[in-house]
């Protein structure tokens, strides 16, 4: 497209979208990998939470949860899932739209290693989503939990990644007087070539 140029070059949106986040780690003060995620509970009733994005892959992006959390349990129901990133500092969001695989192997269990100790041993003893008594309560889980583990606690079997491979892809950018700039990137599936739009603002 002719006037895809500046910030909106290029012909990977993966790639742009690395680019995006690259800049915001230099200007945006805290979690620039923070993404609005939103699933569908099985009413088609939708639920939207802050999560962090781990990881931009050649096709997919990836993030990492309780599997029995309320959008885990969604997630894994539908298998469709959306997201924005926005970035104040940038004045710049990407949202994106797609379908949703479990990412259970070696690339959770490298990312599980890598966490601190006590993330380590919150996640085996938090029942994410589910009621809770009390904060003592949850304390004395994890002292249970750190008994039981040790120092070297496997990933838990209920605990991993969430990947999600979009067909939808719209990159958006402050514009004056609300003239914002807003082209979108489609395509029928991950083996048909994107198509790319401007839309207005």
């Amino acid at each position: 497209m002719s006037d895809r140029t500046g910030i909106f070059a290029g012909d990977d949106p993966f790639v742009l979208a690395r680019s995006w986040l690259s800049e915001a780690e230099k200007s945006e003060p805290n979690d620039p990998n923070a993404i609005a995620l939103a699933t569908v509970d099985e009413s088609g009733l939708p639920n939207a939470r802050m999560v962090l994005l781990k990881e931009i892959e050649a096709n997919a992006f990836v993030f990492y949860t309780n599997y029995d959390s309320a959008k885990g349990r969604e997630l894994i129901a539908t298998q469709k899932a959306s997201f924005v990133m926005h970035w104040k500092s940038l004045r710049r969001q990407i949202r994106v739209r797609g379908t949703v695989e479990q990412e259970n192997g070696p690339s959770a269990d490298s990312y599980y290693d890598s966490r601190s100790l006590k993330s380590k041993l919150g996640a085996w003893a938090s029942k994410q989503s589910h009621p809770l008594a009390s904060r003592a309560e949850l304390v004395a889980e994890v002292a249970k939990v750190t008994a039981s583990k040790g120092l070297h606690p496997k990933r838990p079997p209920f605990w991993g990644g969430f990947r999600i491979t979009p067909s939808e892809i719209e990159f958006w950018a402050d514009g004056a007087f609300r003239l914002h700039d807003r082209f979108v990137w489609r395509r029928e599936s991950i083996s048909e070539p994107w198509s790319v739009t401007r839309l207005n603002p």
